[in-house]
Protein backbone atom coordinates (compact mmCIF):
# COMPACT_ATOMS: atom_id res chain seq x y z
CA UNK A 1 0.00 0.00 0.00
CA UNK A 2 2.82 2.46 0.90
CA UNK A 3 5.10 1.77 -1.83
CA UNK A 4 1.76 2.47 -4.30
CA UNK A 5 1.89 5.47 -2.75
CA UNK A 6 5.24 6.48 -3.03
CA UNK A 7 5.45 5.16 -6.67
CA UNK A 8 2.50 7.10 -7.35
CA UNK A 9 4.09 10.20 -5.86
CA UNK A 10 7.34 9.80 -6.80
CA UNK A 11 5.99 9.60 -10.31
CA UNK A 12 4.40 12.90 -10.19
CA UNK A 13 7.13 14.69 -8.92
CA UNK A 14 9.37 13.00 -11.76
CA UNK A 15 6.60 14.24 -14.15
CA UNK A 16 7.13 17.88 -12.42
CA UNK A 17 10.49 17.66 -12.50
CA UNK A 18 10.38 17.01 -16.21
CA UNK A 19 8.25 19.94 -17.19
CA UNK A 20 10.20 22.44 -14.83
CA UNK A 21 13.69 21.40 -16.97
CA UNK A 22 11.36 21.63 -20.47
CA UNK A 23 10.31 25.43 -19.19
CA UNK A 24 13.99 25.80 -17.71
CA UNK A 25 15.39 25.07 -21.50
CA UNK A 26 12.98 28.16 -22.95
CA UNK A 27 14.54 30.38 -20.15
CA UNK A 28 17.32 29.93 -21.01
CA UNK A 29 17.31 29.91 -24.68
CA UNK A 30 15.57 33.41 -23.88
CA UNK A 31 18.49 34.33 -22.02
CA UNK A 32 21.19 33.56 -24.56
CA UNK A 33 18.97 35.02 -27.57
CA UNK A 34 18.60 38.48 -25.81
CA UNK A 35 22.06 38.61 -24.40
CA UNK A 36 23.77 37.71 -28.10
CA UNK A 37 21.30 39.50 -30.40
CA UNK A 38 19.86 42.53 -28.39
CA UNK A 39 22.57 42.75 -26.01
CA UNK A 40 20.47 42.63 -23.06
CA UNK A 41 19.84 39.26 -21.31
CA UNK A 42 16.40 38.06 -19.36
CA UNK A 43 16.67 39.31 -15.93
CA UNK A 44 17.26 36.77 -13.17
CA UNK A 45 18.09 34.12 -15.36
CA UNK A 46 20.94 32.45 -13.10
CA UNK A 47 18.78 33.02 -10.06
CA UNK A 48 15.82 31.13 -11.75
CA UNK A 49 18.01 28.79 -12.94
CA UNK A 50 20.21 27.66 -10.18
CA UNK A 51 16.90 27.58 -7.96
CA UNK A 52 15.32 25.34 -10.76
CA UNK A 53 18.65 22.68 -10.75
CA UNK A 54 17.96 22.35 -6.98
CA UNK A 55 14.01 21.71 -7.25
CA UNK A 56 14.39 19.54 -10.64
CA UNK A 57 17.45 17.37 -8.58
CA UNK A 58 15.40 16.47 -5.48
CA UNK A 59 11.79 16.06 -7.21
CA UNK A 60 13.78 13.37 -9.07
CA UNK A 61 15.55 11.89 -6.17
CA UNK A 62 12.64 9.49 -5.13
CA UNK A 63 11.76 8.30 -8.51
CA UNK A 64 15.81 7.32 -9.26
CA UNK A 65 15.75 5.30 -6.37
CA UNK A 66 12.58 3.26 -6.28
CA UNK A 67 13.08 2.44 -10.32
CA UNK A 68 16.64 1.14 -9.47
CA UNK A 69 18.38 4.29 -11.29
CA UNK A 70 20.73 4.87 -7.76
CA UNK A 71 24.16 4.15 -8.85
CA UNK A 72 25.36 0.85 -7.76
CA UNK A 73 28.55 -1.02 -7.45
CA UNK A 74 28.32 -4.56 -7.56
CA UNK A 75 31.73 -5.79 -8.90
CA UNK A 76 32.81 -7.68 -5.29
CA UNK A 77 29.36 -8.35 -4.47
CA UNK A 78 28.12 -10.62 -7.68
CA UNK A 79 30.58 -13.35 -6.45
CA UNK A 80 28.99 -13.43 -3.14
CA UNK A 81 25.90 -16.15 -2.12
CA UNK A 82 22.59 -14.13 -2.79
CA UNK A 83 21.78 -13.84 0.64
CA UNK A 84 25.01 -12.01 1.46
CA UNK A 85 24.26 -9.56 -1.68
CA UNK A 86 20.82 -9.17 -0.21
CA UNK A 87 22.01 -8.35 3.47
CA UNK A 88 24.71 -5.77 1.92
CA UNK A 89 21.85 -3.99 -0.38
CA UNK A 90 19.84 -3.45 2.55
CA UNK A 91 22.91 -2.45 4.51
CA UNK A 92 23.47 0.23 1.50
CA UNK A 93 19.87 1.23 1.64
CA UNK A 94 19.78 1.92 5.23
CA UNK A 95 22.59 4.04 4.41
CA UNK A 96 20.84 6.24 1.89
CA UNK A 97 17.94 6.24 4.10
CA UNK A 98 19.95 7.54 6.79
CA UNK A 99 21.69 10.24 5.01
CA UNK A 100 18.61 11.39 3.17
CA UNK A 101 16.75 11.31 6.88
CA UNK A 102 20.27 13.67 8.07
CA UNK A 103 19.41 15.89 4.73
CA UNK A 104 15.78 16.06 6.02
CA UNK A 105 16.97 17.31 9.42
CA UNK A 106 19.07 19.68 8.70
CA UNK A 107 17.05 21.18 6.33
CA UNK A 108 13.12 21.68 7.75
CA UNK A 109 14.87 24.68 10.16
CA UNK A 110 15.95 26.43 6.79
CA UNK A 111 12.77 25.87 5.08
CA UNK A 112 11.22 27.65 7.50
CA UNK A 113 13.69 30.33 8.49
CA UNK A 114 13.01 30.74 4.50
CA UNK A 115 9.36 31.26 4.69
CA UNK A 116 9.53 32.78 7.63
CA UNK A 117 12.01 35.53 6.65
CA UNK A 118 10.62 35.99 3.04
CA UNK A 119 14.38 34.68 1.99
CA UNK A 120 15.25 35.95 -1.32
CA UNK A 121 17.72 35.15 -4.10
CA UNK A 122 19.20 38.02 -6.46
CA UNK A 123 19.00 41.77 -6.32
CA UNK A 124 17.12 44.61 -8.82
CA UNK A 125 14.67 43.95 -11.00
CA UNK A 126 14.01 39.99 -10.28
CA UNK A 127 14.24 38.73 -6.45
CA UNK A 128 13.87 35.27 -6.52
CA UNK A 129 11.61 33.49 -3.69
CA UNK A 130 14.49 30.81 -1.74
CA UNK A 131 11.43 29.31 -0.17
CA UNK A 132 10.04 26.51 -2.87
CA UNK A 133 13.18 24.73 -3.19
CA UNK A 134 14.10 24.68 0.25
CA UNK A 135 10.48 23.54 0.61
CA UNK A 136 11.30 20.79 -2.35
CA UNK A 137 14.47 19.29 -0.43
CA UNK A 138 12.44 18.76 2.37
CA UNK A 139 9.69 16.71 0.69
CA UNK A 140 12.46 14.94 -1.92
CA UNK A 141 14.32 14.36 0.79
CA UNK A 142 11.31 12.49 2.66
CA UNK A 143 10.72 10.56 -0.04
CA UNK A 144 13.91 9.66 -0.75
CA UNK A 145 14.60 8.10 2.63
CA UNK A 146 11.06 6.40 2.63
CA UNK A 147 12.20 4.70 -0.39
CA UNK A 148 15.25 3.90 0.61
CA UNK A 149 13.76 2.16 4.14
CA UNK A 150 11.47 0.34 1.92
CA UNK A 151 14.00 -0.66 0.05
CA UNK A 152 16.41 -2.02 2.60
CA UNK A 153 13.06 -4.50 3.49
CA UNK A 154 12.62 -6.13 0.53
CA UNK A 155 16.59 -6.55 0.11
CA UNK A 156 15.85 -8.02 3.61
CA UNK A 157 12.91 -9.72 2.48
CA UNK A 158 14.93 -11.29 -0.35
CA UNK A 159 17.89 -12.07 1.73
CA UNK A 160 15.49 -14.26 4.14
CA UNK A 161 14.51 -16.34 1.11
CA UNK A 162 18.05 -16.89 -0.14
CA UNK A 163 17.55 -14.66 -2.49
CA UNK A 164 19.82 -11.91 -4.84
CA UNK A 165 18.51 -8.49 -4.66
CA UNK A 166 16.58 -6.93 -7.69
CA UNK A 167 17.43 -3.28 -6.67
CA UNK A 168 13.91 -2.30 -7.14
CA UNK A 169 10.47 -1.24 -4.99
CA UNK A 170 7.85 -2.45 -7.04
CA UNK A 171 8.45 -4.12 -10.67
CA UNK A 172 7.51 -2.34 -13.57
Amino acid sequence: MIERCIDRAARALLVVAAALGFLLSFLVCADVIGRVIFNSPVKGTPEMVSMAIVIIAYLQAAYAIHSGGMIGVDAVTIHLPARIQSVLAAFGAVLGAGLFALVLWGSIDGAAHAWNSGEYEGEGALRVPVWPARFVIVLGCALASLSYALLALRCLAAGLRGEAPTGYITSH
